[in-house]
């Protein structure tokens, strides 16, 4: 059950379930896919919205009682972790997941540094050139504004993620992408950046493809 309370909070969409839907069948008693239960222990949400992804993972693990891991959910907005809690409270685990209002990392405490073996990212797409065109009162959309090429913050996030990586072990970053954004010059970059890409799923929504992927160091 989920709730947007607020017009600025993105509601769940097709990116959203594309997650869910992947995870859903990676993750069983015996493996979070591919990783094993005992080595994933902090889970990372990055711009979680209305708390959908952080909430099915807390569920996930009231599900599979061998998982432990303790789940984190941040967001820029504060609107989105006012609403974020409140679905919380409506799917019963109230005070389960750990809230944080932060621009990417930068209101992140160091004693989180090296701590997540996964992170989650369903991030604003949409080339912002395209959403200022024609609209000269244009207001930053934190929901949907991605940079001027629709893969800035992405790239941005990237930059900054290594550093909270519990690289001790295997670990991974899931990401949301688009085909609006030149995908070829993204790939390039993030390889530029030291990861392997690898391409999950992916689905066709309207006029653009809709893509998960995974990342590794």
């Amino acid at each position: 059950m989920i709730s947007v309370l607020f017009e600025d909070v993105y509601a769940p969409k097709e990116d959203s379930y594309l997650i869910i839907d992947y995870f859903k069948k990676k993750i069983t008693p015996s493996s979070f896919d591919g990783l094993k239960p005992q080595d994933v222990k902090y889970i990372l949400d990055m711009g979680t919205g209305t708390g959908i992804i952080a909430i099915f993972l807390e569920l996930m693990k009231k599900k599979y009682n061998n998982y432990t891991y303790k789940v984190f959910a941040s967001d820029i907005l504060p609107n989105a972790i006012i609403c974020a809690r409140h679905n919380a409270k409506l799917n019963n685990i109230t005070g389960k997941i750990t809230f944080m209002i932060s621009d990417l990392f930068n209101a992140f405490p160091q004693k989180l540094r090296k701590k997540f073996d996964i992170v989650m990212f369903n991030p604003p797409y949409l080339p912002s050139i395209e959403m200022h065109e024609g609209n000269m009162n244009y207001k930053k959309d934190y929901t949907f504004d991605g940079g001027k090429k629709g893969h800035e913050l992405l790239l941005k996030f990237l930059n900054q993620v290594k550093e909270y990586l519990n690289t001790s072990h295997k670990c991974y970053i899931y990401y949301i992408c688009s085909s609006i954004t030149n995908l070829d010059v993204l790939y390039e970059k993030i390889l530029d950046l030291g990861y392997i890409n690898t391409h999950l799923e992916r689905i066709h929504f309207f006029f653009e493809d809709i893509l998960l992927n995974r990342l590794e160091i």
